[in-house]
């Protein structure tokens, strides 16, 4: 690898150099080839087993922790940061730089009396996810690796430690802003540097100056609520929406108890600390928007609030119009076209309106009817929309809804002149394979009481192509069962 080392440079004093400490006996649990070539790299070796290991020093690596602060379930922390992350530097791509980031590297000044450590089965989580969103087309950091090891740490009992080796554009979080913002007393020299820097290296096509400043947070916004839509559409639950867990571009960030939907459930909470449901799945768009509105709080030393405001009140058109423009290819729905000017507008909303209740209704259905998210949205690359009879009907308990659902349905849009294409259009934009709890935990299982990773690096293989019909691995869309129904984890998982 070949890095460069702007962070480090340029931002003294927003990081803590830190080496990491190695774990004994470490072997490859998993690898992806796909966030391998992000960065230029080709098959894993022996000797970048030993670095990323920390057995080794990788060379023109500078290793740091970095210093954040962040709402953690709405209670400010003044101060957090990289606790058992430790970054190497941002290793040169094809494309452009990745943060290189051995999460589970030891413990660092921001540790907070823990060991630093990331046990196994947490390593293996954030590996499967970060490929698995990224398969599935949604904003995310990546994992180039899993490593395991035999080094003992502590939980509820005794478990191995493991690194999962992330790659992020930046690691740059809400919760850096908000933390030289409340730190400077006064002295903004540290929250401007931090603005500057993420605009120069991540928003090159602003500018650092007031305007520029405001173009930059409403692309914030706009990124942000372009997540959102995108886990709301798939069915994914984050379960810790923390400051410190937002990454300022808008991509999935810092895994914990995450889950994607089994039975479609607007309220479910996939994390057992989360006892009121402050990050449950239905409550996503909400946190997010609140979680800006603690950047736009931080940054009133730069932005004037007005421009703040009037960023932030763009958040739910950016939601609305990606959500509908992901769930609209789901479901097949027709793209109309809209000129500019105050009728048309008028006319967009009218309609977004009416497909934002046709999308409601059907989810009710699959929550009323205690269906399967993914596997329903599935069945509409079998639909023909000339018949009357529709295969999803079979799954019904309340027929007349189902009919009344499907009727407006029918109508919004339309007759079909080639159905084999558009079922084949439905198919790619419905995963038929998702990262389901139940599978993960099979694999983990696996590791723990036979020291065999087949089953993690099937299933890495089988996320590659979650929209592939993959025959021989059916088996994998199945609904979970009974003890994999709606699992929930905890921050240590």
């Amino acid at each position: 690898m070949r890095f460069k080392q702007d962070f480090f440079e340029q931002l003294e004093g927003f990081y803590s150099q830190v080496y990491p400490q190695a774990i004994s006996n470490p072997h490859w649990l998993g690898w992806s080839d796909d966030a391998a070539a992000l960065i230029g790299l080709d098959k894993p070796n022996d000797e970048l087993l030993m670095q990323l290991s920390a057995n080794h020093a990788a060379e023109g690596a500078t290793y740091y922790a970095q210093v954040y602060s962040g709402h953690q379930f709405g209670g400010y922390t003044s101060q957090l940061g990289d606790g058992r992350s430790i970054i190497l530097g941002e290793a040169i791509g094809p494309d452009h730089a990745w943060d290189v980031a051995l999460k589970g590297g030891g413990p660092t000044p921001y540790s907070r009396m823990g060991d630093g450590r990331a046990v196994m089965r947490s390593a293996v989580r954030e590996f499967l996810v970060s490929e698995s969103l990224a398969a599935l087309n949604v904003p995310t950091s990546r994992a180039l690796a899993v490593i395991g090891s035999d080094l003992p740490v502590w939980r509820e009992g005794q478990e191995t430690a493991a690194i999962t080796v992330r790659l992020a554009k930046t690691h740059i979080r809400f919760g850096h802003f908000e933390y030289f913002s409340y730190t400077g007393k006064g002295d903004n020299t540290k929250l401007t540097q931090l603005v500057d820097f993420t605009i120069k290296q991540h928003f090159p096509h602003l500018s650092t100056d007031n305007a520029g400043y405001v173009q930059w947070f409403s692309e914030v916004v706009a990124a942000t609520a372009k997540m959102v839509a995108h886990w709301q559409s798939v069915g994914f639950a984050h379960g810790v929406l923390n400051t410190d867990n937002m990454s300022i571009l808008g991509d999935s960030f810092d895994f914990g108890p995450f889950s994607f939907l089994d039975t479609f459930k607007e309220d479910f909470v996939c994390n057992h600390s989360d006892h009121e449901g402050r990050y449950a799945f239905g409550q996503q768009p909400g946190v997010c928007f609140w979680n800006l509105q603690r950047l736009a709080q931080a940054l009133t030393p730069l932005i004037a609030s007005d421009d703040l405001v009037q960023a932030l009140n763009q958040y739910q058109r950016h939601l609305i119009d990606h959500y509908l423009l992901l769930m609209g290819n789901k479901l097949g729905l027709p793209i109309f076209e809209f000129t500019q000017g105050q009728s048309s507008d008028a006319a967009k909303t009218e309609q977004q309106q009416q497909d934002l209740q046709l999308v409601d209704k059907f989810t009710s259905l699959l929550e009323a009817n205690q269906l399967d998210y993914t596997n329903s949205l599935r069945r509409f690359g079998e639909l023909d929309l000339n018949s009357q009879h529709a295969s999803l009907r079979d799954d019904m308990i309340d027929l007349a809804k189902f009919d009344q659902w499907f009727a407006a349905y029918q109508q919004r849009v339309g007759k079909v002149d080639d159905v084999v294409n558009w079922q084949q259009a439905r198919n790619a934009a419905n995963p038929k394979y998702i990262l389901r709890n139940y599978l993960a935990q099979e694999a983990i299982i696996a590791i723990e009481e036979n020291g065999d990773n087949t089953k993690l690096v099937q299933l890495h293989q089988l996320l590659r192509q979650p929209f592939a019909e993959q025959p021989e691995m059916a088996d994998f869309a199945k609904r979970p069962p009974d003890w994999g129904q709606g699992l929930i984890m905890s921050c240590s998982s």
